[in-house]
């Protein structure tokens, strides 16, 4: 007959709104977390029947006769510095839930796990006074941060875990650590319980690619490969195949243990992890393939590509190149995912390598699909945790993700989305989860403005135009070309298999070309978290050769900034500043960019740029004598000088060419007053509530001043600084105690003038 074992656990569930599960009488403090208590409960059993299983030496729980108190303990807070304390002048009062048991020897005992704390005790009477003292120990130098943390949770309770094992230890497993000891340092096992699965979910509408992976696995014994892009769901579809597999393993004395370590999960990173010395991560490879062939196991690699890259210097001497000839034999069993792209990078890089494996492709998955994805996400979600919401969030997130990111992974893009969504809600406790803040939370993420998003609210050419001319005075038909590209967007009639658009700014320096630039993002995207959506590179910096490969690669061979922040942050103004300066091999690498919207790396690593809008700016011709004659003739022929400079090829990827005018008289003081408007709302007035009043002889002086007709309105900002700035900065230090006062600035004597008007 079978033991029975009562494990006495204290559940609570966090602000978050996951459960912890943890063991009362337990040294290890031995815990679990889930997302509903019925699930950390759960994984806590499955922990304690693999470690009753695997372990001769486990001792059973001695605390009888459980029960949950609650106290509450005053703690002062205090923060530490310079190794000096400062106590908050007043005490926090904290609850302090506890257990309180009794021993098989009698004597009493009193668990604490929401503070790690355990304790005999002999008199019940002064039990609560233990606790208030061993809490207040524990609780002793935290800031209210730290304090707050300490919170015990508004809702605790005591649940009882039964646990049945055999009497007799030798028909339990036998565990020996040094059977998985090199695998234990480099992987975890895939299917054991509590482990990596439970990261994982169901593989929705993949049931014939597990199916068909568990027949590769369990039948035709062989090593597979998972083909497909990024998000498809190719480890969600292992995890699921490897617990089938796992489950169809006869249940007996001497396969108990295989079963539940059969799969490995690890990378090549992990793998070659710690080693310095030529040859010792070989060594680790081989330990690893005669531990798998001791328990008949699987190893599964993240990615292929990347251990065809890690381990040498080259592909012929790395990770894969090693194992190709184990895997070749019948030595070593592998699962690995790779892209499309990825796959054929490894064909190029290692040959024969990829012909190793029996793929198994995942096809994209239909709209039809992805809605059930995610309604099946949603749902399974809403089941687990404190959250309601709305049957049409996952339709809205499916057509959100369609219309405005069609390129992103599918369903793996959304299913996170959705995921972080309810998650948040739960933290700011929103009570239902509709369609509105599905827009909301893709404001956030992507910047769009909301008026993009939403079918039921207009969006006039008129009223974008006028917004950008606000911000860049005298260009009206530069203004109007960006805006076509807002409504074009608006309107749905965009390419989305290109950029949003491709602009060629072209004019005099100064005369607005960033700044239409830094209006068009800040018009588009800059309404979500990040506001900053405006992406620069200044070209001349890549003027040398090989410098293709560093717009590309970093110098750790991997990613440049660049690219790392487009595949962050997709929707966002790209400005390559001074196009002409690039060298050629610059360019070709842009027209790919500008006719597909993707870039694609050596490695068959694909960024997405189908989201951004392509903004090239040049001098060419600037610099040219304008030609003899009156009127728009008059200056240099910019987009000739373009066309004439850039390759056919280069130059027809252009959706257009954008000339910029020279600034006459009445946009330089229209620019002078937008500038000394600014000023007036930097911080140290707007902290002093100091309000100015600029004369317009002021304005006139400083527009006369600061203009050069060669190099446009650039000279006026250092030239506010110096003769306004600088002085109105001596003048606030000189009256430190001006509060919420007009000052009228003025031009006299040749220095600016400033009287207080007011008090």
């Amino acid at each position: 007959m079978p033991t029975t074992l009562h494990y006495p656990v204290l559940v609570w569930q966090d602000g978050a709104g996951m459960c912890t599960a943890a063991l009362v009488d337990d040294e290890k403090r031995t815990a679990a977390v889930g997302a509903t208590a019925t699930d950390a409960l759960r994984q806590l059993k499955e922990y304690l029947d693999w470690t009753w299983a695997e372990s001769l030496w486990e001792v059973p729980p001695d605390f009888g006769a459980a029960e949950l108190l609650e106290i509450k303990v005053e703690v002062r807070p205090e923060y530490s510095h310079d190794g000096r304390l400062y106590p908050c002048p007043e005490p926090v009062t904290l609850r302090v839930p506890f257990v309180r048991g009794r021993q098989q020897d009698g004597l009493g005992v009193c668990s604490v796990p929401t503070l790690n704390l355990r304790f005999t005790y002999t008199d019940p009477d002064t039990l609560k006074g233990l606790v208030a003292h061993y809490a207040k120990n524990a609780l002793k130098g935290l800031t209210p941060r730290q304090l707050a943390d300490c919170q015990a949770p508004m809702a605790c309770a005591l649940h009882m875990l039964t646990i049945r094992i055999p009497n007799d230890p030798d028909s339990r497993v036998r565990f020996d650590p040094a059977r998985v000891r090199t695998l234990a340092v480099i992987g975890n096992p895939l299917t054991a319980p509590g482990g990596v699965r439970t990261r994982f979910g169901p593989a929705w509408e993949r049931d014939a690619e597990v199916q068909q992976l568990v027949a590769h696995l369990s039948q035709q014994r062989g090593s597979v490969l998972l083909v497909g892009e990024p998000g498809a769901g190719k480890t969600t579809v292992l995890v699921n195949a490897a617990r089938k597999v796992s489950r169809a393993e006869p249940e007996d004395q001497d396969t108990r243990l295989d079963r539940h370590h059969r799969f490995w999960l690890t990378s090549a990173a992990r793998l070659v992890a710690g080693m310095k010395y030529l040859g010792q991560w070989e060594e680790r490879c081989e330990r690893v393939i005669q531990e798998l062939a001791g328990l008949n196991g699987v190893l599964c690699l993240e990615n292929l590509l990347a251990s065809v890259r890690i381990g040498g210097q080259g592909p012929l001497d790395g990770i894969a190149a090693f194992l190709l000839p184990y895997v070749q034999r019948g030595e070593l069993r592998l699962v690995t995912e790779a892209t499309p792209a990825e796959a054929d990078a490894c064909r190029r890089l290692l040959p024969g390598l990829v012909e190793t494996f029996q793929v198994v492709r995942l096809a994209p998955l239909q709209e039809e699909q992805t809605v059930r994805v995610l309604e099946q996400t949603v749902a399974s979600f809403v089941q687990n945790h404190p959250v309601k919401t709305e049957a049409a969030i996952a339709p809205a997130a499916a057509n959100l993700f369609r219309r405005f990111q069609p390129y992103a992974a599918s369903p793996g893009t959304p299913v996170r989305f959705l995921r972080d969504l309810l998650g948040q809600a739960i933290k700011d406790r929103v009570p239902l989860v509709g369609v509105e803040q599905v827009r909301d939370r893709f404001v956030q993420v992507t910047g769009l403005r909301e008026e993009l998003l939403r079918d039921d609210r207009p969006l006039e050419h008129a009223s974008v135009r006028a917004w950008l001319e606000q911000r860049v005075i005298g260009q009206t038909a530069a203004c109007d070309v960006a805006a076509s590209v807002v409504t074009t967007f608006k309107a749905g009639l965009n390419d989305p298999q290109r950029p949003l658009g491709v602009l060629l700014f072209c004019g005099s320096t100064g005369v607005g070309k960033t700044a239409l630039a830094r209006a068009l993002s800040d018009s588009l995207f800059g309404h979500g978290q990040r506001r900053d959506r405006l992406v620069r590179l200044d070209l001349s910096e890549y003027a040398q050769p090989g410098s293709a490969e560093r717009l590309l690669r970093g110098p750790n061979g991997g990613p440049s900034p660049f690219i790392q922040r487009m595949r962050q942050e997709p929707f966002a103004v790209v400005l390559l500043d001074e196009i002409e300066k690039a060298d050629p091999e610059v360019f070709d690498v842009l027209l790919n960019v500008f006719d597909e919207g993707r870039l694609t790396d050596p490695l068959g690593r694909v960024t997405y740029f189908r989201s951004a809008i392509l903004i090239l700016t040049s001098n060419l011709g600037a610099g040219k004598p304008a030609p003899i004659g009156f009127g728009p003739t008059a200056e240099p022929s910019f987009e000739n000088e373009a066309l004439t400079f850039f390759r056919p090829e280069f130059y027809n990827r252009l959706d257009a060419v954008v000339t910029f005018q020279p600034l006459d008289a009445a946009a330089i003081e229209r620019i002078t007053r937008k500038e000394l408007a600014e000023i007036a709302e930097r911080e140290g007035l707007a902290h002093a509530r100091v309000r100015l009043n600029f004369s317009d002889r002021l304005v006139d002086h400083l527009a006369r001043t600061g203009f050069d007709r060669r190099y446009g309105a650039r000279p006026l900002q250092r030239t506010i600084d110096h003769l306004v700035v600088a002085p109105l900065a001596r003048h606030l230090l000189a009256h430190a105690g001006m509060r919420d006062a007009t000052l009228e600035v003025d031009w006299r004597g040749g220095q600016a003038v400033f009287e207080k008007t007011t008090g």
